[in-house]
């Protein structure tokens, strides 16, 4: 691993390595824009996630300031290490060459885990546009590593453990702009490809969101989680959308997905079984959550209905972690099934809160009554949170 002198902005004082000791696969040339590299980016505090962060720019430059260094100060501040990868570009270089790069900084940081804090399977890639499709060529092009090879990197598996696309391009051909440098990723997608968090918005005309909508669709047709989100505001290029509040908010919608993912812990899930009765009956629908003290652990929850005669099971995959967590249960009708009548049964949803310490021994039953309830909403309807 050799240091790199910054050579843009002095000022910045990162650590910034090279994926190769000696020149890279396939290169033509030793200036700058021949080393791939990575800036290290390590918060004072960290959770041992780590993201790897693909500037965009049409595979021709890198937007390394909004889609780069201040990103990885964001992730930062989520307990996040982060590490800036600095590609190789076109026209000297096809993006075959830039997803070389993007592989190699995959088992380059999974090789260094232990020295940068992290858990080698809590990390991901994020990108934005060029970025975007970078980091999801890697999702549908990994392998497990080479345990062979004399270089210690190469025997590391390059698959992300979770892909956040931002504005990223999916398809070249249905884009109909650079087809040979923007192979169909979303055909390529299967039941293996990472989890992913994809953001678009729709006013963007360099990049349609429906580039976006191409891979949320592969991904729901293979069985992987995701979750996506389209704004109707903002343009190409955003990154963390600072000067739009509204488009910014999904750097906040990606904390809660990556808590609820379990990527910010390395504490193990839970199954939680149990009963919910209230005067002695199921309810007709609620729904039980269990909100974890520790910030970072995700959030599980179920919803029961009467069918099951009050017995809720979470499962493994979609659990708690042990430890002391509120207890919400939120009851929303005392009806089940619902009939066409039209009959109301509550007013509003109502809710019952109790701080529970969850772990592996024993079933959670719980036997309430109506006057354990208060109101889920404040005058406004606003739910209480």
């Amino acid at each position: 691993m050799t240091d790199v002198p910054l050579v843009d902005n002095n000022s910045l004082e990162t650590e910034v390595v090279r994926l190769w000791d000696q020149r890279a696969p396939a290169g033509t040339g030793d200036s700058l824009l021949d080393q791939p590299l990575l800036s290290v980016h390590c918060p004072a505090s960290g959770n041992g996630c780590g993201v790897i962060v693909c500037p965009g720019g049409g595979y021709r430059t890198l937007a390394s300031d909004h889609e780069g260094l201040q990103v990885a100060r964001w992730l930062n501040r989520l307990g996040i290490a982060a590490f800036v990868l600095r590609y190789r570009l076109g026209p000297a270089y096809h993006s075959s060459v830039s997803l070389l790069d993007a592989k190699r900084a995959m088992r380059f940081v999974r090789a260094h885990a232990g020295q940068y804090g992290l858990d080698a399977d809590r990390i991901g890639m994020l990108g934005f546009s060029a970025g975007g499709h970078l980091i999801c060529a890697v999702g549908v092009d990994f392998d497990q590593g080479d345990p062979a090879s004399d270089d210690p990197v190469e025997r590391h598996g390059c698959r992300p453990d979770f892909l956040v696309p931002v504005y990223a391009v999916t398809n070249g051909k249905k884009r109909g702009r650079k087809v040979d440098e923007y192979p169909a990723v979303d055909e390529a997608v299967t039941r293996q490809t990472p989890p992913s968090f994809i953001v678009a918005t729709h006013e963007d005309t360099i990049v349609s969101a429906n580039q976006s909508t191409l891979l949320y669709d592969a991904l729901l047709g293979a069985g992987v989680d995701a979750e996506l989100h389209i704004f109707n505001n903002g343009e190409h290029g955003l990154g963390l959308m600072p000067g739009d509040p509204d488009c910014a908010a999904w750097t906040e919608l990606f904390a809660r997905w990556a808590r609820r993912q379990g990527l910010l812990t390395n504490a193990s899930r839970i199954e939680v079984r149990g009963t919910l009765l209230i005067d002695g009956m199921a309810p007709g629908m609620a729904w039980i959550t269990f909100v974890p003290e520790d910030k970072n652990r995700p959030i599980a929850r179920v919803r029961i209905n009467r069918a099951s005669a009050g017995n809720f099971s979470v499962p493994l995959a979609k659990g708690p972690t042990v430890g002391w967590h509120e207890m919400q249960i939120h009851h929303v009708s005392d009806q089940f099934p619902y009939t066409g009548t039209g009959r109301y049964t509550l007013s509003d949803a109502t809710q019952y809160r109790a701080r529970v310490y969850l772990d592996v021994d024993g079933p959670l039953d719980l036997h309430l009554t109506r006057s354990d309830f208060d109101s889920a909403f404040e005058e406004t309807g606003v739910p209480r949170v």
